[in-house]
């Protein structure tokens, strides 16, 4: 199913990556070289370089170019300057969760755009008919993640200012004299750095960062390695959160912010962008939360494990995983609105393991993102 070429291709399979689709990327799931346990530490205490080049990115040009955002995504793009970037969602008219993705202004008329899995790069080209705009798929641009608290320690040698660089901010600059877009975020919970680079300048600063950075900790991680983090920080992942992985039974697919704790991605007050009208319609009327478990077990629980309470079902795990460092077993759940609460007293029943369970808010990891924030 992959039709877009990994530069680093090579790279990974010398890590013993058999490079699974995602996104119709070629995309280094698991690595033979490393354990998940492994890449997880070193990105929570040294720092870890991942390839996310499969999120798909696309720059958007032209006199027009807010329109387009501004109806497109929850943001009030008016209020994102040059340098600076945003986290978004994308609805669709019924007021339901299509996509998410980071806007980042490059310019007056100018911005690039990431997207994930969904529909939101589709809807972009679909709102620009009509408007003075040009729509760019950049596929060329490759994305390297330096994720950890030893990130910035490693990249100040090499990028004067980096330390100045603050949370969704971005710099262009130049990286062993090649040229980059370096910007302070990530999918990780920690303080990171995604480098964006031309194709072929990937494998040179793929090499030297692992090379250079080997004697600080520094080492590659896979794309699962993510999961792991987002279960920590509360990040979601589209489809695997959503019930287009996990289908009510009398109605069609499609989670509303308020369900999936998203809700926050809505600029204050702004109306107009599509499906904002039953967006707010939708308030206080949610099938289900979004919500953390906490398992009484060393195992890890697996998507799809089923979760009980007095008897009846009442949620669904989508994401588990175990912390070395905290020795918990912890996870991603969809859960009835009643169960969805502190403390509420649950069973797992899963394919792999019967345990007792807690609910629990996430984040697990840093709930208040002191280490992504972090100035200096």
């Amino acid at each position: 199913m992959s039709w877009r070429r990994s530069p680093l291709a090579e790279r990974h399979r010398a890590l013993g990556s058999s490079l699974e689709d995602w996104n119709g990327m070629e995309t280094a799931w698991t690595y033979t070289a490393s354990s998940l346990p492994d890449e997880h530490e070193a990105i929570r205490t040294k720092a870890a370089l991942m390839d996310v080049s499969g999120l798909r990115k696309a720059h958007l040009v032209g006199p027009h170019s807010h329109q387009v955002l501004q109806r497109l995504t929850t943001r009030d793009v008016r209020k994102i300057y040059p340098g600076k970037s945003v986290y978004a969602c994308v609805l669709n008219e019924a007021g339901k969760f299509t996509d998410d993705c980071i806007l980042y202004r490059t310019g007056p008329n100018s911005w690039m755009t990431v997207y994930g899995s969904g529909t939101g790069l589709e809807d972009m080209g679909r709102e620009s008919i009509g408007k003075n705009v040009a729509v760019l798929f950049d596929d060329d641009l490759q994305d390297l993640s330096l994720q950890g608290p030893l990130a910035v320690s490693y990249l100040e040698k090499h990028v004067p200012g980096i330390r100045d660089l603050k949370y969704f901010h971005h710099m262009q600059t130049t990286l062993f004299g090649k040229p980059v877009m370096i910007s302070r975020t990530g999918y990780t919970g920690e303080r990171g750095y995604e480098i964006f680079c031309k194709a072929e300048d990937a494998v040179g600063i793929w090499d030297r960062i692992l090379e250079e950075g080997k004697a600080m900790g520094i080492v590659p991680a896979s794309f699962t390695a993510l999961d792991w983090l987002r279960v920590e920080s509360y990040l979601l992942f589209y489809p695997y959160d959503n019930s287009q992985m996990y289908p009510f039974e009398t109605e069609g697919p499609g989670d509303t912010l308020w369900e999936l704790g998203l809700d926050f991605t809505v600029s204050p007050g702004k109306t107009g962008f599509r499906g904002a009208e039953e967006h707010y319609r939708l308030k206080g009327k949610e099938r289900f939360r979004i919500f953390g478990v906490l398992a009484d077990t060393d195992q890890v629980l697996d998507a799809g494990d089923a979760l009980w309470a007095d008897g009846k079902r009442v949620g669904t795990v989508t994401c588990g995983m175990v912390s070395r460092a905290t020795k918990r077993s912890m996870a991603i759940a969809r859960m009835e609105v009643d169960a969805a609460k502190m403390g509420t007293k649950l069973e797992v029943r899963g394919k792999g393991v019967t345990c007792p369970a807690i609910a629990h808010p996430i984040t697990f990891d840093d709930p208040e993102k002191k280490k992504r924030t972090a100035v200096g």
